[in-house]
């Protein structure tokens, strides 16, 4: 039996330290100095970060907050590739049978770094993701309803920390109904400039993404794992006007009020820019999420928060 669940609060954001040339599909990581870099800059703000594997960036967050004793927590996510094909996927869900079977082999051996990771800092990891966004309908790595729930009640019998799963909103609404009751909370992901919303109605649209899942399951604490604002785009989602540094910085602080006044946590995406993701276009919207660039000089929403960072910018 888990005790009562009981999150911690404070500032979150979610953390990828992946600098130019670097990324996780090539295995080619941040070095030590580099994550130690970034936790100094985000421990003056926040206190949760969201990591979204157990590779070796994982493992080394883990060990700078431990050997820098920084006042930072940690849900730490497993992330899961591609069991099943999904064809309605529009940038490549088909994969051979042999690829999906070698995925299979991998997820359990992620599980099992998952476990060995959280159990190793019980006073670090306060939750754990058992995956990332790969039951929605569009996702590239589709993993089936019935194996999440299998994957979730492996990883709960072996420890003491919650488990939880990280999705867009729409799959919590019908799609994972059979997931809830194995989760000790829900994880939602909400995205308006995605869904070309106008900023005058971005806080409202996230307001409603989450009444959406949390008025289905009254007794099944809900946070959200991912919200954000993007930066730049070529307009592949969203209506390329809207994604500048002044809108983003709007609906950052829309969200932290919000979310401050009903005690809801809440997990920023993204700390720092991520170049290695999507297409090769240099305005793909993936790219374009961080409060700082891939540089680390923060964007507008983070200049008073980090004006020692803007000075840099400026002498850059």
């Amino acid at each position: 039996m888990h005790a009562p669940l009981r999150l911690p609060k404070g500032q979150a954001i979610c953390y990828s330290g992946y600098r130019e040339g670097q990324s996780p599909d090539r295995r080619i990581f941040p070095s030590l100095d580099q994550i130690r870099e970034d936790l100094h800059l985000l421990a003056r703000h926040w206190q949760l970060l969201r990591l979204y594997d157990c590779s070796p960036h994982a493992e080394r967050v883990l060990q700078v907050i431990r050997e820098d004793r920084l006042p930072l927590r940690v849900m730490l996510g497993a992330y899961l590739a591609a069991e099943v094909n999904n064809f309605g996927c529009p940038w490549g869900g088909s994969h051979a049978e042999e690829q999906l079977e070698a995925n299979r082999r991998e997820n359990q051996a992620e599980l099992e770094r998952l476990v060995s990771l959280a159990r190793a800092n019980e006073d670090i990891v306060f939750s754990v993701a058992v995956g990332n966004e790969c039951t929605v309908d569009w996702t590239d790595h589709l993993v089936t309803v019935p194996q999440m729930v299998q994957y979730v009640r492996w990883v709960k019998a072996r420890l003491s920390q919650p488990v939880t799963f990280c999705e867009n909103y729409v799959p919590w609404q019908l799609k994972l109904g059979e997931l809830v009751p194995e989760l000790d909370f829900i994880s939602l992901h909400t995205y308006p400039v995605w869904e070309y919303k106008h900023i005058h109605e971005a806080l409202d649209y996230t307001k409603a993404n989450v009444t959406s899942v949390a008025s289905l399951y009254p007794d099944k604490p809900v946070v959200i794992t991912e919200a954000g604002w993007c930066t730049n785009s070529n307009g592949r989602g969203m209506h390329a006007e809207h994604a500048v540094q002044e809108l983003q910085a709007i609906y950052y602080q829309d969200l932290m009020d919000w979310t401050r006044a009903e005690g809801l946590l809440c997990f920023v995406f993204e700390a720092f820019d991520e170049p290695w993701k999507g297409s090769a276009d240099p305005l793909e919207p993936e790219k374009h999420w961080g409060l700082f660039t891939v540089d680390r000089r923060p964007k507008l929403v983070m200049e008073a928060l980090f004006p020692d960072r803007v000075s840099l910018q400026a002498a850059a």
